[in-house]
């Protein structure tokens, strides 16, 4: 199976701003990535998105520009849920609730959010599905940064603690077979 993961493009919160799964706008201008991004697509294929829109509107803009023969939303694509971090800068969290987290990404969840292996497990969840749809097409999957890795740590059985040991740009495309 074919697949191309695409992060989503730049999106309007300030560098050092959690914000998983609060649902943000892009930054514009944002078409002239979309273009480049779309020129590493297949010509035809089956889409997958996030329901945030910072990846819905790439996924339109894609759908509009290729043979998308089947469209669709999966919350199971959303970015980490960071709970009460959500919109915070990463320097307003105090230190008793960053630093274990901080040392233990994997298995400790935010509060009200979700731990890293929480997200891995609803991905996975996801892929066995896909996988057994038998989808012929190239597959595109716009998302997060954090889904795309945990897809990096399925596809190569890398350990969920070296996750981010996986570079993923906003706006990159990473093509993979699974």
């Amino acid at each position: 199976m074919e697949i191309y993961l695409v992060r989503h493009t730049e999106t309007i919160c300030e560098k050092g701003i959690c914000y998983g799964q609060s649902d943000v706008d892009l930054a514009e201008p944002f078409e002239s990535v979309f273009g480049n991004i779309v020129s590493q697509l297949p010509a035809a294929a089956v889409l997958f998105t996030s329901p945030l829109k910072r990846c819905v509107i790439l996924a339109q803009y894609i759908q509009d520009s290729i043979n998308v023969t089947s469209f669709e939303k999966d919350c199971r694509l959303m970015e980490m849920n960071f709970g009460d971090w959500e919109l915070k800068n990463w320097n307003e969290i105090s230190p008793e609730q960053l630093n274990p987290w901080m040392e233990d990404f994997v298995n400790i969840a935010v509060s009200n959010g979700e731990s890293f292996i929480e997200l891995h497990q609803r991905v996975g969840i996801f892929l066995t599905e896909l996988a057994s749809k038998n989808i012929k097409n190239p597959i595109i999957i716009i998302t997060h940064a954090g889904v795309i890795r945990s897809i990096l740590c399925h596809q190569a059985s890398l350990p969920l603690k070296d996750a981010f040991n996986n570079k993923v740009d906003f706006g990159q495309v990473i093509k993979i077979k699974l």
